[in-house]
């Protein structure tokens, strides 16, 4: 059963912490483990991932053919988003900015290791086989992953940060009521910020491959591509409204919170 929209009750504080027993606090943070975990391992996949291949997912639509381009690195990404919204709902905002820098952290971490081991000796070399015309699998990964994780790591602070801004900006608003509202505008705001600045960057300011034509307009073609991963985030976004709202409700009866409280972090007291 979900929550009620009503007003809550002028003794009710939206935001105070529940007297809670042992049981409660382990379930707290075991949650917040899972959370974390779910979307520092979906972020990461998705970079290494990234622009290493694009399904073609276009479909004709009364007698037009609707193009569709997905990165595959796209795919586990609506998850992260779910994740955040989750952790701002129950734990507040402070914690869900503290899980978007270190899953910038992580990006930075992920290009030490791409660039270390490619500088170390090895048993091959970057340099392209002149039979194949391939690099060996490492350094192709690099330098697909690479460019793109540069691009994502930009793309991802300005859309992680937008979507946690957004959600409590219309928490805020609503007074706490209408969790679908702040739950797809965050999304559907932040998801947009991330398409347009990860397709953008990673053409203009990497050589991670692309499937643009140079001999046709490159921004016709740039807009599928983003249009392409909007969509795809957008009709994702929606989906997961329902479980949002269930997994909240379920959360706070597992944590032992009422229906408007949230986790305090900070001497006691988390801001909305």
């Amino acid at each position: 059963m979900m929550h009620s929209d009503a007003d809550p009750q002028p003794h009710q504080a939206p935001y105070a912490e529940v007297p809670h027993g042992d049981v409660f606090s382990e379930r707290r943070e075991r949650v917040f483990l899972v959370l974390v975990g779910l979307f520092l391992g979906s972020m990461t996949m998705l970079n290494i991932l990234g622009v290493t291949r694009f399904i073609d997912l276009s479909f004709n639509f009364l007698g037009f053919k609707i193009p569709m381009a997905l990165a595959v690195g796209v795919l586990p990404y609506p998850l992260t988003f779910l994740c955040t919204d989750f952790i701002s709902e129950i734990y507040g905002r402070r914690r869900a900015n503290a899980v978007v820098w270190v899953g910038f952290l992580i990006n930075i971490w992920l290009l030490l290791i791409l660039w270390l081991g490619g500088a170390l000796p090895g048993f091959d070399t970057p340099a392209i086989d002149p039979q194949s015309g391939r690099q060996t699998i490492f350094f192709e990964l690099r330098g697909m992953a690479g460019g793109a994780a540069v691009a994502s790591m930009i793309a991802y602070l300005a859309a992680q940060l937008c979507d946690v801004h957004v959600f409590h900006f219309w928490k805020r608003l609503t007074r706490g009521r209408h969790l679908w509202l702040r739950n797809n505008g965050s999304t559907l705001v932040s998801q947009f910020v991330d398409s347009f600045a990860v397709i953008t960057i990673t053409y203009f300011f990497t050589q991670a491959p692309l499937p643009v034509n140079a001999s046709q307009a490159v921004w016709p073609q740039l807009w599928v591509l983003i249009g392409s991963s909007y969509t795809f985030k957008m009709v994702a976004a929606l989906v997961d409204t329902v479980p949002f709202y269930i997994g909240s409700h379920w959360m706070r009866r597992y944590l032992g919170l009422t229906p408007l409280a949230t986790l305090a972090v900070v001497d006691g007291a988390e801001a909305a």
